[in-house]
């Protein structure tokens, strides 16, 4: 078994506008770094539209009409000041939905060990009624729903390493312990949300970040926080919030992350999932708004998935 990686054009049609950070070029640099013999054994899959039974799983149904409303062509329309849809944006947001759970199907079925979806729009600020911070459906959160409600699992968990708390994913798993929400985010910074304090339904962990803390700060949270509780969980599965806008070279944010620390980040996971999910993890693009970062960054992050 090796790596699937999920992905499809119409995420490269989504136009939040003119000078906005969370542009195509991102994914464009994404499918660029990937796109060499380092990664020549990944298995490539168009990633299919997802349901309404499956957005319905976790999202309110007058939020999925509305961004299924779309717009006509050359229109946009503005959800909030920082969050938009353009003609394209409804195909990639099922796109992008429709990639995480197809990847947890592959992988639950033993087709894959793990699966990397390359999609866009992001995910985890969305909450079960609206479309925020970049985000229009929560991606994750619609794929562990379909991994609790398509594949009986019992302990789904997943971890945010994207450096904006995912409010959206937390609000929606908030009271529901069959879901660990695991995160490591600047704090405080946008959207407010993440103090190590809100615990959910005990399925909650934030791990906090000052401003300018480092590869040291961010490792020892996971060493001493984040692992410690996702082994009290013994998770069946483990998805990923897959930011890279913790690297230093990020202009949306403080933190001082290198490429490396995704490297040894992901390979802690795996290690993780080895031990409790017969290896099976799923991760899924968010942040990450330096291209030179996002680039070098995606790069490790798979090639550490691939090497499991």
């Amino acid at each position: 078994m090796t790596l699937a990686l999920f992905t499809h054009a119409a995420c490269l049609r989504h136009e939040p506008g003119p000078g906005h950070p969370e542009s195509p070029a991102r994914l464009a640099a994404v499918l660029q770094a990937l796109d060499s013999d380092r990664f020549a054994a990944v298995d490539r899959i168009e990633a299919p539209a997802a349901t309404r039974e499956q957005l319905l799983r976790v999202h309110d149904a007058h939020l999925i009409d509305d961004i299924l409303l779309g717009t006509q062509e050359g229109e946009q329309r503005r959800l909030d000041p920082d969050t938009a849809l353009s003609h394209g944006s409804c195909e990639a947001a099922l796109r992008a939905a429709g990639a995480v759970c197809a990847a947890i199907d592959r992988v639950m079925r033993g087709q894959s060990r793990s699966a990397f979806c390359a999609v866009r729009p992001p995910g985890h600020h969305a909450t079960a009624q609206t479309a925020m911070g970049f985000c229009l459906f929560n991606n994750v959160a619609i794929g562990a729903a379909h991994a609790l409600a398509a594949h009986g699992l019992d302990r789904v968990a997943i971890v945010d390493f994207d450096v904006h708390h995912g409010n959206g994913t937390q609000d929606i798993f908030w009271s529901e312990p069959r879901v660990l929400y695991a995160s490591s985010h600047q704090w405080p910074l946008y959207p407010g949300t993440g103090a190590s304090r809100e615990r959910g339904a005990g399925n909650i962990v934030n791990a906090p970040l000052d401003a300018g803390a480092g590869s040291a700060e961010f490792r020892t949270a996971y060493r001493d926080i984040v692992i410690p509780a996702l082994d009290a969980f013994a998770p069946e599965l483990v998805l990923i919030s897959a930011g890279f806008d913790a690297h230093r070279l990020d202009p949306l944010a403080n933190l001082d992350l290198v490429t490396g620390d995704f490297a040894w980040v992901t390979a802690e996971l795996v290690d993780l999932a080895h031990r409790h999910a017969n290896g099976r993890v799923v991760s899924s693009l968010e942040g990450g708004y330096s291209l030179t970062a996002l680039r070098e960054s995606t790069a490790a992050h798979v090639a550490a998935l691939l090497e499991a």
